[in-house]
């Protein structure tokens, strides 16, 4: 967009009282068209009519605002206009040229297209660092926080939780119940029985045989695996039966923690469905209250010799 300029004591200089408001008014339009199309002034005469009329025309050329053509003005810059067009008097005095006006468009486009080029690159930095962070966070660091056990599954039992703080007084004593292989014998992911010793090198052999098989699936650390192995170990767990837990957490997963293991055992313990039950003797008479009590005193007496002295 450019601007037609007009000098703010326009109003009382005497070439335009000489003209008139009628021919002023033409004489604004078309300094405006002139400065939006870029002809350094001149006024086609099909524009002049447009806008005016040929009164008003005459009434600017004789107040020496617009000049015909064969006018003897003396300014070098006041073109000579073509038959039927009009020249506006000082036009490129007051108003830039054409050349003047592209250029500043050319600077204006080169500028915004600098600003454009820097916004998209800026756009592009800030995408491909959220891409990179989001890479990092679900593998890179979602690993080194596992790796540091302090990842969401790392702390999915922990050892504070009820039934999981230490072991009981059964913990690698009883063997399985349950109707799975006995883990006793053998493991599934090393092939080699841990050491019977105990103590570290039973650790050692327990996580080589797991991370042979299953350390491509974790995301934890060796040295993990291994402090948590060792923590059972010297809680008193029976090798074999750490085995079998490590088993299932790998098959599942699942990261080899304290409570993890514990959560394990619990479920290779569990005993199978009706294995707890006492079948009834269809053929036993059914007693009352009073005869079921006889019997059991009479079964205690039998049983306790100073019961049936006294």
């Amino acid at each position: 967009m450019t601007w037609f300029k007009v000098d703010d004591t326009a109003y009382g200089h005497p070439k335009v009282l000489k003209a008139g408001n009628a021919a002023l008014g033409l004489w604004v339009k078309g300094g405006a068209y002139a400065a939006q199309h870029l002809t350094e002034g001149t006024v086609p005469g099909v524009v002049a009519q447009l806008y005016g009329t040929a009164p008003q025309a005459r009434k600017l050329v004789a107040a020496g605002l617009w000049h015909e053509h064969g006018h003897t003005c003396p300014h070098t810059k006041c073109a000579q206009p073509a038959p039927g067009d009009y020249y506006m008097h000082d036009f490129l005095i007051y108003n830039p040229s054409k050349a003047t006006v592209e250029q500043g468009r050319d600077r204006a486009a080169d500028r915004q297209k600098r600003a454009r080029d820097r916004a998209t690159e800026r756009q592009n930095q800030t995408r491909n660092h959220a891409d990179s962070s989001s890479n990092r966070g679900s593998f890179a660091g979602e690993r080194s926080a596992e790796k540091d056990e302090s990842g969401s599954e790392s702390v999915a039992f922990p050892d504070l939780f009820a039934g999981q703080e230490g072991l009981s007084h059964r913990d690698g004593v009883d063997p399985s119940r349950s109707p799975r292989p006995d883990p006793s014998r053998s493991t599934s992911f090393g092939g080699t029985p841990p050491n019977p010793q105990g103590g570290k090198g039973a650790a050692a052999a327990l996580v080589d045989g797991w991370w042979a098989t299953y350390g491509r699936g974790t995301a934890q650390s060796r040295k993990t695996v291994a402090r948590a192995v060792e923590d059972a170990l010297g809680n008193g767990l029976d090798a074999s039966l750490l085995a079998a837990a490590m088993d299932r957490l790998g098959q599942t997963s699942k990261p080899v923690t304290g409570g993890t293991l514990q959560f394990a055992l619990s479920e290779i313990r569990r005993p199978a469905a009706g294995a707890a039950v006492i079948p009834l003797n269809p053929n036993a008479p059914r007693l009352g209250k009073a005869a079921q009590a006889a019997a059991w005193m009479a079964a205690a007496v039998q049983n306790d010799p100073q019961e049936e002295a006294q």
